[in-house]
């Protein structure tokens, strides 16, 4: 009796659980490339530089060469289309994919290494490197600068920031009134650029 008791509830059991785990193992897949899924995925990424140079946790040249990698990713793609009438092969999605993953794990420890950007600077120059960030950072975020146009600028800024450095190591830590003034030049060729760029009608 209790024999057929115990067979009754493991067949009850059994007859519950079975049709359940096709779901659960469904849960579990990853989610399909899609060409929809890696432009989100292009967004997220862009989000993530944009917040690392607003914060600080990526300098002007970790941001250019996160973002020239970006650029590159984009140029592959639209290659990719190219060659199969717009449209991507499931080939295709799936080295995107890789190749995202990884530019995601660089992002991180950029963001996690011990180089930063001053986001609380005091003297004037440093205001204006910190403000021209600012903007860039804006543009990333918004769309308004591609890939491309955001590593050429955080390149430009990256040598700015490279010769005020050496300035100040050949001053005891000092810039002279020359200097600075050609630091501003700099960075007022630089903000001309970052204007056009973000009004140039071009969308990441």
């Amino acid at each position: 009796m209790k024999s057929t008791s115990k067979i009754s509830l493991l067949s009850t059991a059994l007859a519950v659980l079975i049709p359940a785990l096709p779901v659960m193992a469904q849960t579990n897949d990853p989610a399909p490339v899609t060409g929809q899924s890696i432009q989100q995925r292009k967004e997220n990424q862009q989000d993530r530089i944009a917040n690392g140079v607003a914060s600080g946790q990526l300098t002007p040249g970790e941001t250019a060469n996160l973002e020239k990698k970006e650029s590159d990713l984009n140029k592959e793609e639209r290659d990719m289309r190219a060659l199969d009438n717009g449209k991507l092969t499931a080939a295709d999605k799936a080295t995107l994919n890789q190749q995202q993953n990884k530019l995601s794990n660089q992002i991180y420890q950029d963001k996690h290494n011990a180089a930063v950007q001053n986001t609380d600077p005091k003297s004037e120059v440093g205001k204006r490197a910190e403000n021209q960030q600012d903007r860039i950072a804006q543009g990333i975020k918004n769309g308004q600068l591609t890939a491309g146009e955001a590593a050429h600028l955080e390149k430009n800024e990256a040598k700015i920031n490279q010769e005020v450095r050496n300035d100040r190591a050949a001053n005891g830590g000092k810039l002279t009134s020359q200097e600075k003034a050609q630091v501003n030049r700099q960075q007022n060729r630089e903000s001309r650029q970052i204007y056009r760029d973000k009004q140039n009608g071009r969308r990441q």
